[in-house]
Order: C-alpha cells, then sequence, then structure tokens
C-alpha cells in the first residue's frame, strides 16, 4: 500500500490530539474532525505541518454530518484508516430520571456519526483490500457501573457493530477492533464528581485511573500492519479493575 491516510473522528478530543503525536510520520495524510472547538488542532498543525487537515462536524446535525463526508471526499485522498473517538460528557443518571431522548443523542453522536462514515469509506477499503478501524469503547462493556445506562448501551451498540463488520470484512483484509479503557482522566468526565473519580482510582488495583498514554499505544499498534492478523477485538485496558 503506497499511501497511508488516517481520519479520526473526534480528533481534538485529549485522546485524538495524543494520537496525532504518536503517529503522525506514520501517515500521508491525517483528517482530523473536530466539532466546536479547534485550537488543539492548530496548535498541532503549528507544530507538525499542514499533513493535518481539519475536517468539522456537528454530528447532531446529518446536514453537518453529510457535509462533512463531503470534504473529505473533496481531500482526493483514499482513506485507509479510521479512528472512532467522539462521545458525549459522561454522567451519572439513575435509570428512572433518564429520558429516551438522551439515549437517542448519544447514539446521534456515537453509532449514526461512525455508521455514516463507514458506510461511505469500508467500500472502498474492501475494493483495495486494505483498511483499518478502530472504535473507543469503554471498560463498561466487560464490567458495567450504576447509574451509566446510556452510556453502556450505546458502547455496547458499538461494541455489536464492531463485531458484526469485522467479520464481514475479514476476507477484504481490514482490521476492525475496540479498545476499552477504564475510567479515564480527559475533560469528559467534566460532569463526574471528583469524588467518584478518587474513588475509582483508589480501588483499582495500580491505585490511579488511565491516562491517555495508557490507550494511545494500543490504538497505535492496531492501526500499524503489525496487527495485520487481530480483527474483531475488543481489548481491555483497566490496570486489572473490574
Amino acid at each position: 500500500m503506497s499511501n497511508k491516510n488516517l481520519l479520526i473522528l473526534g480528533a481534538s478530543s485529549d485522546v485524538g490530539c495524543a494520537l496525532i503525536e504518536q503517529v503522525y510520520n506514520d501517515y500521508d495524510m491525517i483528517a482530523a474532525h473536530y466539532c466546536n472547538n479547534c485550537e488543539n488542532l492548530d496548535n498541532l498543525i503549528s507544530n507538525y505541518g499542514n499533513k493535518i487537515k481539519k475536517i468539522q462536524a456537528n454530528f447532531l446535525n446529518d446536514e453537518s454530518t453529510n457535509k462533512m463526508i463531503s470534504n473529505i471526499e473533496q481531500l482526493k485522498q483514499d482513506i485507509t484508516h479510521i479512528v472512532h473517538l467522539p462521545a458525549l460528557n459522561i454522567k451519572n443518571i439513575k435509570f428512572q430520571k433518564l429520558k429516551w431522548e438522551d439515549i437517542e443523542r448519544e447514539l446521534t453522536v456515537e453509532l449514526k456519526s461512525v455508521y455514516k462514515v463507514l458506510n461511505k469509506f469500508l467500500p472502498l477499503m474492501a475494493k483495495r483490500e486494505f483498511g483499518k478501524v478502530v472504535f473507543m469503547l469503554s471498560s463498561n462493556t466487560y464490567y458495567p457501573a450504576k447509574y451509566q445506562s446510556s452510556y453502556i448501551t450505546v458502547k455496547y451498540a458499538l461494541l455489536g457493530l464492531m463485531k458484526a463488520l469485522s467479520h464481514e470484512y475479514a476476507e477484504k483484509k481490514i482490521n476492525i477492533n475496540a479498545v476499552s479503557p477504564s475510567m479515564m482522566e480527559t475533560k469528559f468526565l467534566n460532569d463526574i464528581s471528583d469524588l467518584i473519580v478518587q474513588k475509582n482510582a483508589e480501588d483499582n488495583p495500580m491505585k490511579r485511573n488511565a491516562n491517555v498514554q495508557d490507550v494511545v499505544p494500543i490504538i497505535k499498534m492496531l492501526l500499524s500492519d503489525d496487527a495485520k492478523f487481530i480483527t474483531g477485538q475488543n481489548i481491555l485496558i483497566s490496570g486489572g479493575s473490574r
């Protein structure tokens, strides 16, 4: 494969920016999606160069998502690798207080967005018989936590999609996998009590929560040629917690 071009959905996140820093030299082009704030991506472009192409979309808006896909096509670069990171901030809500609209909102941001993107680009990968996709899931797909039924429902939906697609596209030499970190200290925890975050760290066998640098190297490995015989896997990154 001559050119390798990476699309990161949710690239402006803490994980997305750290991933770009680690894999920048591995790709000919990196299409970096953001929703509202692109300051972190602008800093990366200043530090690394114009190989990074910013792509804006608000996944709650179908028209915006469709426009993003069109803008990616206009880059005239075959997308060979995709990482899916978008998520709404985690909130602890008892089920009886949860509204269907809350679940639907998360499904739209996380599941519908990647459905649209993969529906466009997976068939092109299949024609070339080359491609890699990595989903960001959660340790909740192994050990569900209380009061996060919306978040967990969506992550299981993504897990199901990953499993189904990995089987369907394996014969086309496309590797589709996921990573499932335990609680990771990023801005997505802004709506979670500091006491809960601290208690989670204390309960972990390693006495800390996950951080970005625990997760990014695993994503990088799954995107690499070294992982060409790995597909359909959901890799738990939890420090031994359950």
